[in-house]
């Protein structure tokens, strides 16, 4: 049988990066978005985001590619959050997503900053961050 141990670090916005995920919501959104990718054979170590974006760190599986996982993340969760979270009905997701591949040995710091994105978004806005983390070819 073969055997993957592939972790990704997924990052993706809400559409025009809107600030839809209040502190009210986020939680139960976060929730749903791991149970429901266990669900679906996705495991998924940790999520956590802020306002406007999502931070998921997967271990991909050996039967999907990325593409596909991110997609089934992505789409139920906009189906589930306008179903029962959104009164006009017209969250989204923004199309595109940034993913990078992590060293399971070297996790424990990247763990420590997704759990704590609230505090880290009251010092950096996203904007700022994807200036600093990431080349203006591989933005998103």
């Amino acid at each position: 049988m073969s055997w993957t141990n592939i972790w990704v670090h997924v990052v993706f916005a809400t559409k025009y990066r809107k600030a839809i995920l209040h502190k009210d919501i986020r939680g139960q959104v976060f929730r749903h978005i791991k149970w429901n990718a266990e669900q679906k054979g996705i495991y998924i170590l940790i999520v956590n985001g802020f306002e406007d974006h999502c931070h998921i760190l997967l271990r991909l599986s050996r039967e999907m590619t990325l593409a596909k996982t991110v997609m089934l993340i992505k789409g139920e969760s906009a189906y589930w959050i306008n179903k029962n979270l959104c009164k006009t009905k017209d969250f989204r997701w923004q199309d595109d997503y940034w993913a990078c591949s992590v060293d399971p040995k070297n996790m424990d710091g990247l763990i420590r900053y997704i759990a704590n994105q609230e505090a880290h978004h009251q010092k950096k806005s996203l904007e700022k961050e994807i200036e600093i983390l990431f080349p203006k070819e591989h933005s998103f």
